[in-house]
């Protein structure tokens, strides 16, 4: 166990309760491509909300682990190991619309404040959840960062047929302080050294 700590603070930072042990520093506020890729980059589940097919259409949100990336190689994209046994991945291929939300509270950096409190980060994503090409680079770089991020799935039942999926995003909702969500388009989001952001993955 003490081994596997020390390889997860190594890569991640190790967890204690759900919380990580060593974190790095906060992006400033006023910097929101930085905000929202640190919260992408370092949370290791969130919300998955899907279309339901079993209940008319209505919303449907499911605990998701995932990963952007090996440490310091993020991609800023929310990759996920999924299989049709769950609800999450039936409704995708019927319907690709979906939101992932994280919040910084599980990193334990909030420190006593509420979940909603708007100097507690949260994101939410929307877009589309498509099915990876299991043959594809993207699929093996997806599968080689969800299994840095979460060994335990690599050991998952084989005849589960888990598969990967990634966000397609289209839209980013960030509030990460006073004064209603941030500005932030894809293209800042998904290439933020180009728009003179001082931030290494």
């Amino acid at each position: 166990m003490k081994v596997l700590c020390l390889i997860s603070l190594l890569l991640w930072g190790c967890q204690v309760q759900g919380r990580l042990l060593s974190m790095p520093t906060k992006p400033d506020p006023d910097d929101a491509a930085a905000s929202a890729r640190w919260l992408v980059s370092h949370n290791f589940w969130g919300v998955l909300n899907t279309v339901s097919t079993d209940f008319g259409g209505a919303p449907f949100g499911n605990v998701a682990s995932f990963s952007d990336g090996l440490p310091n190689e993020g991609s800023g994209i929310p990759y996920f190991y999924l299989t049709t046994l769950d609800p999450t991945a039936r409704n995708a291929l019927k319907n690709e619309k979906a939101s992932f939300t994280v919040s910084e509270y599980p990193l334990g950096t909030c420190g006593r404040k509420d979940p909603q409190n708007p100097t507690c980060s949260k994101m939410s994503l929307t877009g589309k959840l498509k099915l990876v090409d299991e043959k594809s680079k993207e699929a093996e770089f997806a599968r080689n960062s969800l299994f840095a991020k979460h060994p335990e799935m690599k050991g998952w039942p084989e005849d589960h047929n888990f598969q990967v999926f990634k966000l397609e995003i289209e839209n980013i909702f960030l509030i990460n302080w006073y004064g209603g969500p941030k500005s932030l388009t894809v293209e800042q989001y998904l290439h933020p050294k180009m728009y003179n952001v001082d931030f290494i993955l």
